[in-house]
């Protein structure tokens, strides 16, 4: 379970427990040893053993083995049983990313200055050692920004208070003191060693298989290989109890059991229509456009007009559960209650809160903090129905949605690695539903997954094998 503790306020999850609460196993088959060539520790497609698949599950976990198998007292070759986890030092957030002392810091300088009641405030800044006041004019945007933060900080705080204090008292989170010596340690991020939206691109040139488009591709449990054209055109299903491993363009990912994916970009997701499948909750995690994105180009970012233009209606079922992850900018709030959700028809029916904190329960950014906030936005909607739906539909009751719930977790390291939501949502959608992702950069049992990288974080270099046994 994801869900460590639950409280009126919301949930406080165990992202890493989510990946890692499924034992995943490489059971490594071999031909019985009459062949005097030795096995290779390289394969094109190989599996994973899972024990139990739900249709909320968790990601799974991979590195190849490298074990030479030994011979049985009949001369076969024994079974390597491998298992793997996913980096836990991935979730190693001991301390705040701005410590409060330097948070004080400008508080201090600026508490005698009102933040709304003037558009112009006086801020004292430090240059060259050196301290000097300039004139600073906050925008519209800035001005929305802090009264929206000025009406939810009060059940931030407090809801944030109580279920950090739950985890503190049964051992899930731990106070500084305890952790203080691991403060200072440095993470090595695995290098991104290959730039899957940059594949996307390149696919666009690939021939096209208008044959194969209307087809699904099965990974079965005794498929050899897949090719690179086969990934980018086509969506690909591991319908096995096995998770999968596949190599694309030398670098190796895990496909989890019943996961499926369409790894394109917006301009390419027609083999997911032409599955003709809807889908009762479709979580989004658009790439919202900001000025540190633009002046960074670290990532593709989209316009409010692409967006508006994914095919949302055709994709969701009647009564389908929109869930939209949003900054903190009020002008992308806005247009998702406002724009996006009714040119989809959908009906906006809660506001909840991912709240970001250390393992020592302590904020990751200072509640106050005039630039960055410790909690990000998910806009929860419904598909309107039609009446003839509503009829045929008439003894299915749905759970009300409450609104303002926090969802309370140490964060990944990793860029965008947002929080399981599928335990969270379980209670307002149907048993059984389908559930998709758009934008996705990981795979989950019982989920379809789309976006240009949806591979990202199924990448092996994610992954540390725990001691092998046979």
């Amino acid at each position: 379970m994801s869900v460590v503790h639950e409280l009126l306020p919301g949930w406080l999850l165990d992202h890493l427990a989510f990946i890692n609460k499924i034992s995943y196993e490489l059971h490594q088959h071999h031909e019985p040893c009459c062949s005097k060539s030795q096995p290779t520790s390289s394969v094109h497609l190989d599996s994973l053993h899972m024990d139990s698949v739900s249709s909320f599950g968790a990601s799974a976990t991979f590195v190849a083995s490298t074990n030479k198998p030994e011979k049985d007292d009949r001369g076969n070759c024994e079974m390597f049983i491998q298992k793997y986890v996913f980096r836990s030092e991935l979730f190693d957030v001991s301390k705040p990313y701005i410590t409060s002392a330097s948070h004080k810091e400008c508080q201090e300088s600026n508490e005698k200055e009102d933040l709304v009641d003037d558009v112009k405030k006086e801020i004292s800044i430090s240059v060259n050692g050196k301290k000097r006041k300039r004139c600073v004019a906050f925008n519209q945007g800035e001005l929305d920004a802090m009264e929206y933060h000025r009406k939810i900080r009060g059940l931030i705080l407090d809801g944030s208070s109580q279920l950090i204090q739950e985890g503190l008292t049964s051992g899930f989170l731990h106070s500084c003191s305890e952790k203080r010596n691991k403060c200072s340690e440095t993470i090595t991020l695995p290098a991104d060693t290959c730039n899957l939206s940059e594949l996307c691109e390149m696919a666009k040139h690939l021939p096209s298989l208008n044959e194969m488009e209307l087809q699904t591709l099965q990974l079965m449990e005794d498929d050899a290989s897949v090719t690179e054209q086969d990934l980018f055109s086509r969506v690909v299903e591991n319908t096995s109890s096995f998770t999968k491993m596949i190599t694309l363009m030398g670098q190796k990912y895990l496909l989890p059991p019943k996961s499926s994916f369409l790894l394109s970009d917006i301009s390419c997701m027609h083999p997911l229509l032409n599955c003709k499948k809807t889908y009762d909750v479709i979580v989004i995690d658009p790439p919202w456009q900001n000025k540190s994105v633009k002046r960074s180009n670290r990532y593709s970012y989209l316009s409010p007009l692409q967006i508006k233009q994914i095919p949302v209606p055709k994709l969701a079922a009647p009564g389908c559960l929109i869930v939209t992850w949003v900054t903190n900018r009020q002008k992308h709030l806005r247009f998702v209650k406002e724009e996006l959700y009714p040119s989809w028809s959908v009906e906006v029916v809660a506001e909840w809160h991912w709240v970001k904190i250390t393992s020592s329960g302590e904020f990751v950014f200072p509640l106050d903090s005039p630039h960055k906030k410790p909690y990000e936005g998910l806009i929860l909607g419904r598909v309107r129905e039609k009446a003839a739906s509503l009829l045929r539909n008439a003894d299915v009751k749905e759970l009300p949605i409450p609104d303002h719930k926090l969802i309370v977790s140490v964060p990944c390291t990793l860029h965008s690695h947002k929080p399981p939501l599928a335990e969270v949502l379980k209670d307002y959608i149907k048993p059984e539903g389908e559930c998709l992702e758009l934008f996705a950069r990981n795979l989950q049992p019982g989920w379809t997954s789309w976006g240009n990288e949806v591979l990202k974080f199924q990448h092996m270099d994610y992954f540390v094998a725990l001691e092998s046994t046979n």
